[in-house]
Parts: C-alpha cells; sequence; structure tokens
C-alpha cells in the first residue's frame, strides 16, 4: 500500500504542474501534505516533517548553492568564463568539445560536491555553446552525467565513502574499482545517450534555455583581450577543487597512518567542508576577477545580488523536494521495501542493487537507500565470499537510479536547464537509469576477476 500511495502522489504532483499549470514549489507543499496524510502519520507531525525535509535540504545546500552562483557568475561577468571557453574551445576543436566537457565534468567531479560542479561549469558551458552556436544541453547533459557518475561510485563523495565503512571496505579500493566502472558508464550515459536524447527530445534541445542556472552563465561579451588570462580564470574556477582535494587527501593520509585528532586536523575539515570551500573561493574570486582588474566593488555586488535572485525559487523548489522525500522517509516507506526482501536467497551484489534501486523509487534520497541497504545485506553477506568494495558500488548504482519527483537532484537539472517536467523525464531519469543498470552490468563483470 504505501507504494501505491507514492506512486498516486507522484501522479497528483505531476497534474498539478502539467495540466493545471501550478507552481512547482506550491505544488510539492501541497502533495506532501497530502501523501503525509495517505500514509497515515499522525497528524501532529505532518507539519514537523515538511518543515524539517525543507529545513534539512536547504541546510545542506543553499549556502552551497548560494555561493557557487556568486563564483560563477562573478566568473562569468569578468570574462573568465569567456577566456576558459575560448580557449578550450581553440585547443580541442568544435568536434570533441562534448569530450573536453565530460573530461572536465569528470575530473572536477572527484574531488566536488555534484551541486558545486554544476554551479562552476554551467557559466562554462553557456558560453562555449554560445560561441560555438551549439545547444546548451548538447554539452551540459554529458557534463552532468560526469558529475553524478563521481558523486555515484567515487569516494570521497559522501555515498560511497559512508557505504564503505558501513560495509567495512577498503575505501582505496572502492576509489580504484570505482574509476574502471565509471569511466565506461560515463561514456555510456554521458556523450552516446545524449545523441539518443536528442532524437527523443528534440524541444529540450532546441530551445533557449531559460533556467534560473542558466541566467548565471548569461554574461555580456568582450573582447578576448579584455578578459582575464586562462591561467587565473582557470584557477578560479579551480580553487574550490584546489580546496576541497587538499582536505580530502590530508584527511585521508590521517586515517591511513592512524594520527589521532587535533586542532590541525579539525581546522582541515572545516577548510574542506563545501560551504567553508565556496565562501573562500568567493573572495578570492572578488579579487582576481574584480578587485586586481580594477572593477569597483558596488559592480561585483550587483552581480552577486544577480546570481542569487536568479535561483531564489529555485532553492524553494528544492527545500520542497527535500519535504516531500522526508515525509516519505517519516511515513516508513522504506521500511516497508526492506521487509519485502527479507530472507531473500538472490546473489548479494544483485540483492544490493535492487533493494537500494527499489528505496530509491519510494522516497527519493539515494543517500538514505544506500545506508538502508547496508544495514539489510550485511547479515545476508555471512558465509559468501563476495567482495566488499564491489558490494559498495553495487549499492551505489541502486541508490541513484531513476531520478524523479521525490529527489531534490531531478529539481536540480529541471530548473539548471529550463526543461519541462515531460523533458526531464525523458533526459535526466532516463540518463541516471543508464547510470544505474551499467553500474551494475560493469560491477557483475568485475566480480569474474576479483
Amino acid at each position: 500500500m504505501p507504494l501505491i500511495i507514492v506512486a498516486l502522489g507522484v501522479v497528483v504532483l505531476l497534474i498539478l504542474i502539467m495540466k493545471f499549470n501550478m507552481n512547482t514549489f506550491i505544488s510539492l507543499v501541497v502533495v506532501s501534505f497530502l501523501v503525509a496524510m495517505a500514509l497515515g502519520m499522525p497528524i501532529s507531525d505532518i507539519v514537523e516533517s515538511i518543515e524539517g525535509g525543507m529545513g534539512g535540504t536547504l541546510g545542506d545546500i543553499a549556502l552551497v548553492f548560494g555561493l557557487g552562483a556568486i563564483l560563477g557568475k562573478l566568473i562569468a561577468d569578468s570574462g573568465g568564463a569567456q577566456r576558459i571557453a575560448m580557449t578550450l574551445i581553440d585547443k580541442f576543436g568544435e568536434k570533441r568539445i562534448q569530450w573536453a566537457v565530460v573530461a572536465a565534468g569528470f575530473v572536477l567531479g572527484i574531488a566536488l560536491f555534484f551541486e558545486v560542479g554544476l554551479v562552476l561549469l554551467i557559466p562554462i558551458i553557456y558560453q562555449i555553446a554560445k560561441q560555438l552556436k551549439i545547444q546548451f544541453l548538447w554539452l551540459g547533459l554529458p557534463m552532468a552525467t560526469a558529475l553524478s557518475v563521481t558523486h555515484a561510485f567515487l569516494p570521497p563523495h559522501p555515498g560511497p565513502t559512508v557505504i564503505a565503512q558501513e560495509f567495512d571496505a577498503n575505501v582505496g579500493l572502492v576509489l580504484v574499482y570505482g574509476i574502471i566502472i565509471a569511466i565506461p558508464t560515463v561514456i555510456i550515459a554521458g556523450p552516446l545517450f545524449a545523441k539518443t536524447a536528442r532524437k527523443m527530445v528534440p524541444s529540450a534541445f532546441e530551445k533557449e534555455p531559460s533556467g534560473s542556472m542558466a541566467s548565471i552563465g548569461d554574461a555580456k561579451e568582450y573582447k578576448l583581450e579584455d578578459t582575464p588570462g586562462f591561467g587565473i580564470s582557470a584557477f578560479t574556477a579551480l580553487f574550490p577543487v584546489i580546496l576541497m582535494g587538499s582536505s580530502t587527501i590530508i584527511t585521508l593520509i590521517q586515517e591511513s597512518t592512524g594520527i589521532s585528532n587535533n586542532l590541525f586536523f579539525d581546522f582541515v575539515a572545516m577548510i574542506g567542508s563545501p560551504t567553508t570551500v565556496m565562501l573562500i573561493s568567493v573572495l578570492f574570486a572578488l579579487y582576481t576577477m574584480g578587485v586586481a582588474r580594477k572593477i569597483p566593488m558596488k559592480q561585483l555586488m550587483k552581480s552577486a545580488e544577480n546570481a542569487v535572485a536568479a535561483i531564489g525559487m529555485m532553492l524553494l523548489i528544492l527545500g520542497a523536494g527535500g519535504a516531500l522525500k522526508q515525509v516519505l522517509i517519516d511515513g516508513g516507506v522504506g521500511d516497508y521495501v526492506a521487509q519485502i526482501f527479507e530472507g531473500s536467497t538472490i546473489s548479494p551484489l544483485i540483492l544490493a542493487w535492487l533493494i537500494a534501486a527499489l528505496l530509491r523509487l519510494a522516497q527519493g534520497s539515494a543517500t538514505v537507500a544506500a545506508l538502508t541497504t547496508a544495514g539489510l545485506v550485511i547479515p545476508l553477506m555471512q558465509g559468501t565470499d563476495v567482495s566488499l568494495e564491489l558490494m559498495v558500488l553495487a549499492t551505489g548504482a541502486g541508490s541513484i537510479i531513476a531520478s524523479h519527483v521525490n529527489d531534490t537532484g531531478f529539481w536540480i537539472i529541471k530548473e539548471s536547464f529550463g526543461l519541462t517536467m515531460k523533458e526531464t523525464f525523458a533526459t535526466w531519469t532516463v540518463l541516471e537509469t543508464i547510470i544505474s543498470v551499467c553500474g551494475l552490468v560493469f560491477v557483475l563483470f568485475l566480480s569474474l576477476f576479483v
């Protein structure tokens, strides 16, 4: 019954948005209330659950998104994004530019959270698309694929790192196997799928981007000699990667050598958190993209205000998506799915993927799906010689399948690229499913040798 309620909730949401043209934020809040009541949640707990879900989601991403949008806008408005775009075009040429974007997304994605990578790369992608007069989504979709794959499979991202801890797997091996799986997955779900998607939903590729994030990448054209140098532009864009990557390396060294926590490591952990990284990066960009080029602070702050204004409604939508997700979790949907697989004798790798996939479909959160799966399959692994590292990757693959309306990532992509609901389902939901299935297939293939 809980799964039927979830399905009906999704249908009601789609009707409100697509048939009655109701604002997405309002629709999500209305459906959250309806689903909570249908799941039989105590009346006194419903508002608390919705507020908690909204606050929890925005608490995680509001600062990161706000500061990331400001950083992206500063780089775009100064001409830095245009300089990076033109240099990449010169080096790779128009025919190979999509692969260059995928490679950039993959490298950045190893160190950066999905959301941070998106807000940093969108201004550059927008400028490349504008310069070459090619479709924004043609470059944007493969770039988002690279970020999503690294987020799902590669430590130090939260999902694979936490699952590895739960399974007591070797994080280093998870990273090695993850990269082996991630590279072919990115190629299949990125550039190759983009060709199919363009035939399936040409409208998504043909229209001019109108998403809130796309407006961050929109900036006036400069003569190339009037833009900042490529070195300083790229260094400013990569600064969050350098900070986050350095912090991660130091933390990994600490864990591998068994050094106990002290003030230095606490400071490194604070510097490496996404919020701190983005704040320091914005301050750095204010200097490199503004003060150093004698641009008045008033003008720089105007760019910052425009960036935050552009993502205001998007943040509300993401928060409401988090509210729906929390209602499903508090309503016990995940527990119901867990009961279905009790006492199953399927292969642990396939079982981990299946449970994580169903939990993901039902309640939206990839992290919750992964952690719940770990708790369920650990007892079933007793007496088997299955690789713990492959179990981590199988769980991670299942936990990102079929991103839809109860997943914050769905709304991020929809709003970032200015897509309709139908276009987001036909591109992003299908793409995430391809990543998930490819992940399972490559895990099963690796299991023949590991």
